[in-house]
């Protein structure tokens, strides 16, 4: 690690505030993920009725993640986040294979968004601790992720619960914004 390396590093101040939507549906685990971004305890999480937002340092990158509930009733509400969005995560439970098909279209809709347009796509196939998740590779087959030719995308697997997955998923994040 070089010197200008290891200042960075004890800069107290993010080089970059990024903006991150959280979507997905409910049930997915978007706040257990958020939660577990920011070291707090996942062991009681109760549905978001409305948003939540945190803040996660990462690579010297300060991003102020939305947490949006997903809920039916909730979600013709996202659309009034989209402004200004520097990145996409949709969450995806991967043990819930009954609404694979309700997942899939709500994420082609909020990539048909105009505001969206372009926005990197980072995919967290959660829950993976579970026996009957389904492996990120087959949800990305069935989410038609390798046809997405207008933007950066990647398929995370992840539990929210144990962490794993997510630092990885964080990394990608950071490494494929364009820097302001």
């Amino acid at each position: 690690m070089g010197l200008l390396s290891l200042l960075r590093k004890l800069k107290s101040t993010p080089d970059q505030e990024l903006r991150i939507l959280l979507l997905g549906l409910d049930n997915a685990g978007k706040t257990t993920i958020l939660k577990s971004l920011a070291s707090e305890d996942v062991t009681h999480i109760t549905p978001t009725q409305g948003f939540n937002i945190k803040s996660v340092q990462s690579e010297g990158l300060k991003l102020n993640v939305w947490d949006i509930g997903g809920q039916r009733k909730i979600r013709p509400y996202w659309r009034n986040y989209f402004e200004n969005t520097d990145v996409l995560i949709y969450v995806i439970d991967s043990a819930d294979k009954k609404r694979f098909e309700e997942t899939g279209v709500e994420l082609a809709e909020l990539l048909a968004e105009e505001k969206l347009c372009g926005v990197p796509l980072l995919v967290f196939a959660n829950k993976q601790d579970l026996l009957n998740a389904a492996p990120a590779s087959e949800l990305a087959e069935g989410l038609n992720l390798p046809a997405i030719l207008d933007r950066a995308w990647q398929i995370q697997a992840c539990s929210a619960l144990s962490g794993e997955g997510l630092k990885d998923g964080l990394d990608w994040v950071c490494k494929n914004i364009e820097r302001k």
